[in-house]
């Protein structure tokens, strides 16, 4: 019995280095074909015999000789689910972005009760899911909220310039985003470029994106009721 047990571990240990080789070559081929940008991950799929690849945030397949790329869903038949959205969620879910290697001294940042959970948000003053977010904050207290300027879509950049050229940018955030009454500042250094870069850096796709003391994120608008679930959340693992 002891000598099967030992046998089925060398050929476990053999099969895994093997698959790990394996995974190494394709990676090595599939690099190539991208050669400015880092693989983040490469693994065998669990079906059709293809291999995973997430570049860039996105999610593809590959053949083991790496020759042909698959770009699509895969959809569960029996569930009518995709297989590659649940995959893109594990993926999104396992991602942590450390607070401490943000640009938080660019926040425009709320301090509100006692101020222990800490969110920060990337946001764009004319994103219409950002101002309901807003809205959505207004109760949430014992929070510090650090607002990162991220102005991606079309004509933001002047209007997020001009709120953080106000001589209250706090005040000129809130009433813009809250009341709609435009900032009267004008044109001075920023660093809006120092935090697109950042976002960039942590491949934050679009506004608002909101970043946990814990380093979770999440892309895009959710109930307050979660918001408030994900700070205690995060206060616990600290």
């Amino acid at each position: 019995m002891r000598l099967k047990i030992v046998i089925l571990t060398i050929f476990l240990y053999l099969f895994s280095g093997m698959a790990v080789a394996e995974e190494a070559a394709i990676k090595k081929s599939v690099q190539t074909h991208f050669p400015d940008t880092e693989i983040e991950s490469l693994r065998k799929a669990p079906f059709l015999g293809l291999y995973e690849v997430v570049v860039d945030g996105e999610l593809f397949y590959t053949d083991k000789n790496a020759e042909h790329f698959f770009f699509g869903h895969v959809i569960d038949t029996k569930t009518r689910t995709s297989l590659t959205n649940q995959r893109l969620q594990e993926i999104m879910e396992a991602r942590r972005i450390p607070l401490d290697s943000l640009p938080l001294e660019f926040a425009i940042k709320t301090v509100k009760g006692n101020g222990e959970r800490k969110l920060v948000v990337f946001t764009d003053p004319h994103c219409p899911y950002c101002k309901q977010l807003e809205q959505d904050l207004v109760n949430v207290t014992d929070i510090t909220i650090y607002t990162l300027l991220y102005p991606v879509l079309n004509g933001s950049a002047q209007r997020a310039t001009e709120i953080w050229c106000s001589d209250d940018r706090l005040k000129a955030w809130d009433d813009f985003m809250l009341r709609d009454i435009e900032p009267t500042g004008k044109d001075c250094e920023t660093p809006i470029s120092t935090l697109i870069q950042a976002g960039q850096k942590n491949k934050v796709k679009g506004t608002p994106t909101l970043i946990f003391a814990d380093g979770t994120f999440v892309g895009g608008l959710i109930p307050a009721e979660q918001i408030e679930k994900k700070l205690n959340d995060a206060m616990q693992k600290e």
